[in-house]
């Protein structure tokens, strides 16, 4: 396919036409190119990406992988995975072909962030390099799952970091949260968002997204069926985490009588009206000059539904029954609070005794 000249820029435009699956036979171009080299490298390189080689640079396949994500994953989680890709991956194989990564490629990558350093100075923490590790082999199983690359090399060279749930899980007992609580009473829409997180365990996502019309004060619940994003400038809502945070939370007395109040005090506020018009980042701020001012350990916001999860299971309720609230699996709540649970082994061995006992007493 050709490639030009344009003699007033002294610049190389290279021009690509093929048949896409429909049997639509369509063109496109780039320009700009400095030498007729490159420009026909491009050419080819658009070449092996419509016939889905795994010859093609990685920085052609992080395209199709993002074409492929397309409708599939929210906008945030998509912008999140690119600015992983493009601030810590593709500066390291953007050129290299899919096929030519080693493991020792990866070791060598993986070497380089856990010495790098953030803006601030600091190490990346254990969990945003095993987030970084995720997105890479995530990529590469892409690829030898539909490209027919021989092997994910990512997961050859093993992991980096460590999840979440390997980390010390920060919790406030009740009396440090009505500590914190106190000092937040002459900020009322701080104060109200922060009585529903602790004492309904919900995301910050779902608070921010919050409508009079999700309560209903005669039942006692609240109903959780949307999030808050700010994306590219913009207040976007979405729909929850996971279908499972679809739910309904019954809420205490005295919180229904809390919202009833705040709600009221929203001159001119509709059915869906966001509660709280303020973005994380500022929510952020609050949680640190209250933690100050009240002289408690500094947690994250998502720690106030760790928080909540500990009380519960203080209170004596399942892994069972604590899911259904919080919008999760019980598998997963089992997996990461089960340390958290009294343990009953004790209790377990004296019951299978007594079963065994009953046994021979009837022999």
């Amino acid at each position: 396919m050709p490639v030009y000249k344009d003699n007033k820029t002294n610049t190389w435009r290279a021009v690509f036409r093929y048949t896409d699956w429909t049997g639509e036979k369509k063109q496109t171009q780039k320009r700009g190119f400095i030498t007729q080299k490159a420009a026909k490298a491009w050419e080819k390189e658009e070449m092996l990406k419509l016939q889905g080689a795994c010859t093609m640079t990685f920085d052609s396949f992080v395209e199709l992988y993002f074409e492929s994500l397309s409708g599939k994953l929210k906008l945030n989680t998509i912008n999140t995975k690119r600015h992983i890709f493009e601030t810590k991956i593709l500066p390291y194989f953007a050129d290299k072909k899919i096929n030519e990564i080693k493991a020792t490629d990866v070791i060598n990558w993986q070497n380089t962030l856990i010495k790098a350093k953030d803006e601030n100075g600091k190490p990346f923490s254990q969990t945003y390099l095993k987030t970084i590790h995720n997105q890479m082999s995530a990529i590469l199983n892409f690829a030898v799952k539909y490209y027919g690359l021989k092997e994910n090399v990512a997961r050859k060279a093993g992991a980096m970091g460590k999840k979440e749930s390997d980390r010390e899980m920060l919790i406030w007992t009740k009396d440090e949260y009505m500590r914190f609580a106190e000092v937040k009473m002459d900020e009322p829409m701080h104060y109200y968002a922060f009585e529903l997180l602790y004492w309904c365990g919900i995301r910050e996502g779902e608070l921010l997204a919050l409508t009079p019309s999700d309560f209903d004060f005669k039942k006692r619940t609240l109903r959780i069926n949307k999030s808050y994003q700010r994306i590219n400038g913009c207040d976007i809502i979405t729909e929850p985490k996971t279908p499972k945070s679809n739910r309904i939370i019954k809420m205490p007395s005295f919180l229904c009588d809390e919202m009833q109040d705040y709600i009221g005090m929203l001159y001119g506020a509709e059915k869906d009206t966001r509660l709280f018009p303020i973005s994380k980042t500022a929510l952020y701020r609050a949680m640190k000059t209250g933690c100050e001012k009240a002289g408690v350990k500094k947690i994250r916001i998502h720690d106030l539904r760790h928080s909540h999860v500990s009380l519960l299971i203080d209170l004596g309720f399942s892994a069972v029954e604590i899911a259904d609230r919080m919008g999760h699996e019980s598998v997963d709540m089992t997996h990461h609070y089960a340390h958290m649970f009294p343990s009953r082994q004790d209790e377990m061995a004296n019951k299978l005794e007594n079963e065994r006992g009953e046994f021979e007493n009837v022999g």
